[in-house]
């Protein structure tokens, strides 16, 4: 009786693993079932290869093959594992450990280090700025912001590779390590020389988590038996991204077996700079012959014509340029033809992209399925703008760690009160907007950056979920909600704000929208003026491809032949696009037309000319004052000191901060124009029509009574 019941047992089991089966194409079939190690998948952009390999996980439990609490998945960011955790958790793949490498390497560093060396771990120094500064001064070296930056990235870089104070003068070099301001031999001595602050101050910092990590499974055989003995079977994504100490934990949690899976893609390594190596990813199957190899191709993100693009900019590298990389094949139905436009400078470009981005709001597209992607973070500061004045919300950052935040919690906090105070409302959205406005938050969105900015992303962040939850789940309340925000919680799974996503090309990688925005697509900034080797110009290439790749349905490429308005135009678009056939074309500067619908009327919106000199302008505070910061001012100093007293006196009332009322530019533009009806207070930037009706009468009282 007991054997039938246990056969009957395994062939519903059977049954059931077989299901996971039936939603995957046949390779990533082919990686699920491929339950035994070494196993490397080759995974293009956009061909579910985090689908496969958590099937693959939960194929393993359902079959009996894997232990769950013996499997260990590692990946790179907190967004990443807590996606992972989700998805195995609907699988039913529960006790699986999902985490970074750091996470991973301090839970053991932390358990085991006080069994060894009879003390508890270091604890983790907050920030490397003041610890970097005292080691600049003792070797009597002169830092500013920039410069500190510069050696924090360079310490880390030769930890992460494994190369000692000793020898980084030496090592760096060979590495095509090179900064302008110090040069090898300083860089050394500062570096040995905050190992020592460390050192006196007890602290360890985070690239020390995965060196003691790596120390104790290193020396002492009893720490690398018991955690070899609870991790059998490894799974690492991004694999492409490792760096030489990860991959020496790696090796070292292994301790000689071969059960892991590697995914990655050669095509998105673009992190060389900060240690990533992906010589282990191309050379996996080389390092274990008898490697199950499974390459994933067929991409269900983007339309064939967008494939088409990231296909060919890879081609142009050539098989030498590129080993290992996959050729995409787009699943989805065709879509609009990627379109590339070029512009006077920069003000023109950002002032175009607004523009088509409101016309895609008018046509449906949600603002958190777009982005603006840029090579550096100095190029936001435009588009920003545009943005802003059309008032249109825009998401500056990602949303890691979005759970820990102190207004989260603080909003978490607030909402349980709510329920514990049996007052749940009728209306979800309602309710929630209400506490959150008691909590300082509103929906129009604040100027400038900073922590008020920030604040206001997540609040906002949260409202947008909540109205995705209530849309889902109409007969749900706060009860349900609060339970919603758990799991997320537990999972690390971060909503996001209703905006347009502003970020870099680094940034944007592992994520996706429906319609992106390249801009600044010129030679100078991509390639990026530095890359000058040919294995750094190839690594912008490769981040160009992540770009395009992150677009589903719409894309869009622009640069500016000159960087301010009236300047010589003599930049060109970048290399990249030669194999699209742009690269020298002549492309007048167009309407974007996200619907396909073609169009002649011009981008160009007329620049902002200083009203004293003539002279176009670019920096948005000018823009602001209607004239070059430089040139004489014309302010009623009278009028801007009582402004200034309406502001406080307003700001008060409102409890906000002087700024959300105007800014100091827009009172000095103010105080020089002397509006005296709402018409002319209109024409001053930074006033709008909620800002006209909120305080345009009080300001038109005070300037025409001087």
């Amino acid at each position: 009786m007991s054997q039938r019941v246990s056969d009957i047992t395994r062939a519903v089991a059977s049954r059931s693993a077989d299901e996971l089966l039936e939603a995957l194409d046949p390779e990533q079939r082919a990686v699920a079932t491929a339950l035994h190690g070494p196993v490397v998948v080759m995974a293009g952009a956009g061909t579910g290869k985090t689908r496969a390999i958590t099937h693959r996980i939960a194929y393993g439990v359902r079959t009996g093959t894997y232990d769950p609490v013996r499997v260990l998945a590692v990946t790179f960011t907190q967004r990443a594992a807590g996606e992972m955790r989700g998805r195995l958790g609907q699988l039913g793949a529960e006790g699986v450990q999902a985490r970074t490498f750091h996470s991973a390497a301090l839970r053991q560093a932390r358990f085991f280090w006080p069994k060894v060396y009879g003390s508890e771990l270091p604890p983790i120094a907050d920030r490397k700025f003041p610890l970097l500064t005292e080691a600049a001064g003792r070797c009597r070296v002169r830092v500013d912001t920039p410069a500190l930056r510069d050696l924090a990235g360079e310490v880390e870089w030769a930890k992460v590779s494994n190369v000692r104070p000793d020898d980084y003068a030496r090592i760096a070099p060979q590495s095509g390590r090179a900064l302008a301001s110090f040069d090898p031999a300083t860089i050394a001595r500062v570096f040995a020389a905050y190992e020592d602050v460390k050192l006196e101050r007890g602290r360890i910092d985070l690239e020390d988590v995965l060196l003691c990590a790596v120390a104790l499974l290193a020396e002492d055989e009893r720490v690398a038996a018991e955690i070899r003995r609870q991790y059998r079977t490894f799974v690492v994504d991004e694999y492409q991204d490792v760096s030489p100490v990860q991959q020496t934990l790696l090796d070292l949690w292994l301790g000689g077996r071969d059960d892991v899976c590697v995914v990655g893609d050669p095509a998105q390594t673009i992190y060389s700079w900060a240690g990533a190596d992906p010589e282990n990813l191309v050379r996996f199957a080389s390092k274990h012959p008898n490697a199950t190899v499974i390459k994933l191709v067929r991409d269900y993100r983007s339309t064939p014509q967008i494939v088409d693009v990231a296909n060919k900019i890879l081609d142009a590298a050539g098989p030498a340029g590129l080993p290992g990389r996959v050729t995409l094949r787009s699943q989805l139905e065709p879509g609009p033809a990627p379109t590339y436009r070029e512009y006077s400078d920069e003000v023109a470009e950002a002032d175009a992209v607004a523009r088509a981005v409101q016309r895609l709001k008018d046509e449906g597209t949600a603002l958190r399925d777009i982005a603006v992607l840029f090579r550096t973070n100095a190029q936001s500061e435009n588009f920003e703008q545009a943005l802003a004045e059309r008032k249109i919300p825009a998401v500056l950052k990602g949303a890691e760690r979005f759970f820990e935040r102190p207004e989260i919690r603080q909003a978490a906090m607030l909402l349980r009160g709510q329920v514990k105070a049996g007052d749940p409302g009728d209306d979800l959205q309602e309710t929630v907007r209400g506490v959150l406005a008691g909590a300082g938050w509103n929906p129009e969105q604040p100027t400038g950056k900073g922590a008020v900015r920030d604040r206001w992303e997540s609040l906002s962040a949260l409202v947008t979920m909540t109205a995705d939850f209530a849309a889902a789940h109409p007969e749900a309340g706060l009860v349900e909600l609060m339970a919603e925000l758990d799991r997320r919680a537990a999972i690390q799974h971060a909503p996001l704000a209703e905006g347009v996503t502003l970020a870099t090309l680094h940034t944007a990688k592992g994520l996706e929208w429906e319609c992106v925005f390249i801009v600044g697509a010129h030679e100078g900034t991509l390639p990026i003026s530095y890359a000058q080797t040919p294995v750094q110009v190839e690594e912008e290439r490769r981040l160009f491809y992540v770009g395009v790749t992150r677009a589903k349905r719409q894309l869009f490429i622009s640069w500016s032949t000159s960087r301010s308005p009236g300047g010589r135009g003599q930049r060109g678009p970048t290399r990249f696009l030669d194999p699209i056939g742009v690269r020298g074309s002549s492309r007048p500067a167009q309407e974007w037309q996200p619907s396909g619908r073609t169009g002649r009327e011009r981008t160009d919106k007329p620049i902002p000319k200083c009203r004293v000199c003539g002279r176009g302008l670019l920096d948005a505070g000018a823009r602001k004052l209607g004239r070059c910061e430089d040139c004489p001012s014309t302010m009623d100093q009278e009028l801007y000191d009582a402004l200034l007293e309406w502001r406080a006196e307003r700001a008060a009332e409102e409890s906000v901060p002087a700024f959300v009322i105007f800014t100091d530019a827009t009172l000095t533009a103010i105080a020089e124009a002397r509006p005296t009806d709402e018409r002319e207070l209109l024409r001053i930037p930074g006033i709008g029509r909620t800002k006209l009706t909120k305080y345009g009468e009080p300001v038109i009282v005070i300037c025409t009574r001087r």
